[in-house]
């Protein structure tokens, strides 16, 4: 049994910054040099809580949303 299925409202804290860069994600996949180095930092943290993913190309990282919010 998975622990979401146990608990219904599961909701990981986010600070006023990290919301306000996911919000601006939307469902889009953009490239994490195109970040400012602020931004990079906040992707981290926010990767870190698995909030957004990584994507690795040959050349490129590539940010999106992670799952459903």
């Amino acid at each position: 049994m998975r622990i979401n299925q146990l608990i219904n409202d599961f909701i990981v804290f986010t600070t006023n910054e990290e919301q306000e860069l996911l919000n601006s994600l939307s469902n889009d996949v953009r490239p994490y040099q195109s970040f400012t180095e602020r931004e990079q930092l906040v992707l981290e943290t926010l990767n870190r809580k698995s909030l957004v993913a990584k994507v690795f190309t040959k050349n490129q990282c590539w940010v999106m949303k992670n799952g459903e919010l």
